[in-house]
């Protein structure tokens, strides 16, 4: 499945089954019960790069007398550089970070997300933006709840009457709400909160 041969690291050739692991219910006998009565199915998303892993669980899973896993995918976030790209913590400019401050925000998005949009002003109000591929534009996708205002805001950059300039001041004010909200709500969290959720315990579930 995954090209390792005998000279490959045995922690990758060991990985493959401690991703598989979670999927099993009865790796939880602290949720679940030490006497669990029957092993319950798992719903796992995940985005295209893992597939190989749940693939070889679903198909090794029924020998060991456990349920297949399901799988649902969903997309990979860009980077702010582009679907070509990637995020990373050693680059601090590929993404919008929860702890940067609305000048970051907005440096950030101006700077360095990717445009969708024409060479020149008048080129982009004659042909339109190219909303898959700019960045602003699919960030809003993600974070913009208004459905009605996102279709106008796609319909606007498509035909040119919006620019990419303005596109990004929507983003900015966007994402620097959204951080503002999460960095007023992190401050709230204290360490017996984080005990609180990271102490494992059992679920108040009927199984």
């Amino acid at each position: 499945i995954f090209g390792f041969t005998e000279s490959d690291c045995i922690g990758k050739i060991a990985f493959p089954a401690i991703q598989a692991a979670p999927s099993v219910s009865s790796s939880f006998p602290f949720i679940f019960g030490e006497k669990l009565k029957q092993e319950f199915a798992c719903l796992i998303p995940c985005a295209i790069d893992q597939d190989p892993y749940f693939r070889m669980t679903r198909d090794v899973a029924p020998r060991l007398n456990f349920p297949k896993p399901a799988l649902m995918h969903s997309t990979f976030f860009p980077a702010l550089q582009g679907a070509k790209s990637k995020m990373a913590a050693s680059d601090t400019n590929s993404a919008i970070f929860l702890t940067d401050t609305p000048k970051q925000v907005k440096d950030k998005v101006n700077k360095h997300a990717f445009s969708g949009g024409k060479e020149t002003v008048e080129e982009h109000r004659a042909k339109g933006g190219d909303c898959d591929v700019d960045v602003s534009y699919q960030y809003l996708r993600y974070f913009m709840e208004d459905d009605e205002r996102l279709e106008q805001i796609r319909q606007d950059y498509s035909s040119g009457k919006l620019l990419t300039g303005e596109l990004k001041k929507i983003l900015i004010e966007v994402l620097q709400g959204l951080v503002a909200k999460h960095q007023e709500r992190r401050k709230e969290v204290t360490l017996d909160v984080v005990r609180q959720f990271m102490t494992p315990r059992q679920l108040n579930f009927r199984y």
